[in-house]
């Protein structure tokens, strides 16, 4: 059986420039790959989602996006996060009805597990696609049609826990 890698939750005291620069790096190569315009709107909605390893929920987002200019509608939002749910670089966290930016590269599969830590709410993704194989497999023996599959995994991370531990 194949080792499986642990999940990488950063160290909260990380640069986290580094992280943002591919991150922008990546979304504007992929809008280009597309034929989408990265737009000045579409770049400050992604960088709101991005200046955390956290997801934030949709009216987060339009509250902090107002503090920094003109407050925008929820349909324009909205809008937005599907484009850059589409091109792979922001992904919906099902259980708390938020976004994270996805801060590696992967294909757009989606064939990944979402780890997020209810102390610290960072958010990880570990890429499986021998569970997915099997969830296909029990699909199939069970003659069912799935129209969305996702696997969201909260817990606490190996930093919380051990940050826990010292007090």
């Amino acid at each position: 059986m194949k080792q499986v890698q642990a999940p990488s939750f950063p160290v909260r005291d990380h640069d986290h420039g580094l992280c943002m620069d591919g991150a922008l790096w990546r979304a504007k190569s992929r809008f280009v790959e597309m034929g989408i315009k990265w737009t000045a709107l579409r770049e400050r909605v992604f960088r709101q989602i991005a200046r955390s390893h956290e997801s934030v929920s949709a009216y987060d987002l339009i509250e902090s996006l107002a503090k920094d200019g003109k407050r925008l509608a929820p349909v324009s939002v909205y809008r937005i996060l599907e484009v850059l749910q589409a091109a792979g670089l922001v992904h919906r966290l099902e259980s708390r009805n938020a976004f994270f930016a996805c801060m590696s590269e992967h294909e757009n599969t989606r064939n990944t597990i979402t780890f997020i830590c209810d102390d610290c709410g960072r958010v990880t993704e570990l890429d499986a696609p021998e569970a997915y194989q099997a969830i296909g497999e029990a699909i199939a023996v069970a003659r069912f049609t799935s129209r969305r599959t996702m696997i969201e995994v909260s817990g606490v991370c190996g930093e919380c826990q051990h940050a826990a531990a010292s007090c």
